[in-house]
């Protein structure tokens, strides 16, 4: 175990591309957004929220007993800088959440330039949820300023579920020592103390992690991270020319604007008197597992899941099987 845990810390680095504090636990990523909001935030937070899971990182602050304030915007939309440094200002906050790469709508957050922001102001920390982000597209921990950045096993990692994975910059761990009642088994200090000796904090996944170990083997093998990144770009750009062409004579067309897509997730929106749902029915008769829209957007969008292990020629047969089903 000690072997296997310890041949994590340099991927791990190259995968949050930072020196800082790892942790690797046996949870749910929503295990790591709890550890975020008890360790990371002393009384009142702002959530930034475009989204289902903006909004799930809100409610586990919450939950959790910090005071939430949300900077809230419409749906496909991002939180942008100006409007970022008007809240804090208005808002007294030590911290700030934001998911990094919105599920839900196929947005991407602007993270370098809200870190820009956070980062001038004194004791503000940043809080990432990057389930859908991390190993899709460039998350710059020690650049960027990132207090802590988490992840999980089953999305652009293309694991299994059952594995969160983050990084924490050493002022992250200096607030949570004095932060009481923080918790046990999300207690991030306790995490990186471990992480560091290659001891697991409590009973590992211990298949997972094997497979993890072999994950990050064939990571390097394709190139490495940067690698991984451009491939998720290709992916998504695949999808752009076709909503630009072929899909958008068939009435598809983006939710996010161009420079605010993730490279994991296309949201589209369907034309107007078609459910969406219906494409995803007759998808599913085809042999092809595309999404319904999440929440207020079931109907009138679909999402294309491209992240993980993925290549550019499986979404352009998928593309190819969707124009059958629209015309």
């Amino acid at each position: 175990m000690e072997s296997l845990l310890a041949g994590m810390s340099d991927p791990m680095k190259k995968l949050f591309q930072t020196e800082a504090n790892l942790v690797l636990g046996t949870c749910a990523a929503t295990g790591f957004m709890e550890m975020a909001a008890r360790c990371g935030v002393k009384e009142r937070v702002l959530s930034l929220v475009g989204g289902a899971f903006g909004e799930r990182f809100a409610a586990v602050a919450a939950a959790c007993g910090c005071e939430v304030v949300r900077l809230s915007v419409p749906l496909g939309e991002t939180a942008e800088p100006d409007m970022l440094r008007e809240a804090i200002e208005r808002s007294d906050v030590d911290a700030v959440t934001v998911c990094h790469s919105e599920t839900a709508t196929g947005a991407l957050a602007p993270l370098k330039e809200i870190a820009e922001v956070v980062n001038s102001f004194d004791d503000v920390q940043l809080l990432v949820d990057g389930v859908t982000s991390v190993a899709g597209t460039p998350v710059m921990t020690d650049e960027w300023g990132l207090d802590f950045v988490f992840t999980g096993a089953q999305k652009a990692l293309a694991l299994p579920p059952g594995l969160a994975l983050g990084a924490a910059s050493d002022r992250m761990l200096e607030r949570a020592r004095t932060i009481p009642g923080r918790g046990g088994y999300f207690d991030v200090v306790v995490h990186a103390k471990a992480f560091k000796s290659a001891q697991p904090t409590n009973t590992p996944g211990i298949s997972t992690l094997f497979a993890l170990a072999r994950q990050f083997e064939r990571i390097e093998a394709e190139g490495g991270i940067e690698a991984r990144w451009d491939r998720h770009l290709d992916m998504q750009e695949t999808v752009e020319r076709w909503v630009a062409g072929r899909g958008g004579e068939l009435g598809f067309s983006y939710l996010p604007r161009e420079g605010r897509r993730t490279p994991t997730v296309s949201c589209l929106k369907v034309r107007e008197g078609v459910n969406g749902r219906t494409y995803v029915l007759e998808m599913k008769k085809r042999g092809w597992i595309i999404g319904t829209g999440y929440g207020d957007l079931k109907e009138e969008t679909i999402r294309i899941g491209h992240m993980g292990d993925h290549s550019v020629s499986e979404v352009e047969e998928l593309l190819s099987v969707l124009e059958e089903v629209a015309s």
